[in-house]
């Protein structure tokens, strides 16, 4: 299993290649994995992923991918010769899509003698309510909706989920102890939630069944973001300690 500081994901949410050097080379040995998303991605490109890898990086390419199941099949395929340890789709994509992306990245990881990413299905995004989920026409309670998408990708082939903190206990019960649950909307108990609407404190996800936590902001914005992962990696132990 892994320790308290590996269960932390680092959200690289910053708009260069440099300045995500800085913060790989900041939190080395202070967090698990750093998630390299839509921003950095689009800035950078797949070199910011080389960049990052052969600096010692393990990476969670969060680019949520969503299009017919050949589109997908194939820019998985493309992040698995990356050395991506894990990458997002949306699970609203439908189960051969999902299914597309897990056999695209297994490919393209076996192409240059890697292991396969893990394949997350994103459910509900953290910055919906279910006021929000009624206007898309998604009816009935958020955890309905996110156990029903939860199930429907790890009947695909999916290896884990990406879901809100709110919906863990549901989703486990549904879905066993196995999948990987990976939470962002991750805030320490005073910090602001911005526009997680429905967040949550590192010790009650990890009480709740994650697996991973991302952290983006409290650990960015923080005067000293190395204290501030360490106040969160204790956090996550004392939580581990009292299941």
């Amino acid at each position: 299993m892994p320790g308290p500081s590996e269960r932390i994901i680092f959200a690289l949410d910053v708009d260069g290649a440099e300045r995500a050097f800085e913060w790989a080379h900041l939190l080395r040995g202070e967090v698990g994995m750093l998630k390299v998303g839509l921003e950095l991605f689009v800035t950078a490109g797949p070199s910011v992923v080389q960049g990052l890898r052969g600096r010692g990086a393990r990476i969670f390419l969060d680019l949520k991918l969503h299009d017919i199941p050949h589109t997908v099949r194939q820019a998985a395929l493309m992040a698995g010769r990356l050395g991506a340890e894990l990458l997002t789709v949306h699970a609203q994509g439908g189960e051969a899509m999902i299914a597309a992306a897990v056999e695209g990245a297994a490919q393209g990881a076996r192409e240059v003698d890697l292991p396969a990413p893990s394949v997350l299905a994103v459910t509900v995004l953290t910055s919906l309510s279910e006021g929000d989920l009624d206007a898309m026409g998604l009816r009935g309670p958020c955890d309905d909706a996110v156990c029903r998408l939860g199930k429907l990708a790890i009947a695909a082939g999916a290896q884990g989920l990406v879901c809100s903190p709110r919906e863990l206990r549901a989703l486990r019960g549904e879905i066993g102890p196995a999948p990987l649950l990976v939470v962002p909307g991750i805030r320490p108990a005073a910090s602001d939630h911005h526009d997680q609407a429905r967040a949550e404190t590192p010790a009650r996800a990890i009480a709740c069944g994650a697996s991973l936590l991302v952290v983006g902001r409290p650990i960015r914005e923080a005067a000293d973001p190395v204290a501030r992962a360490r106040e969160i990696s204790a956090e996550i132990e004392a939580a581990l300690a009292a299941i």
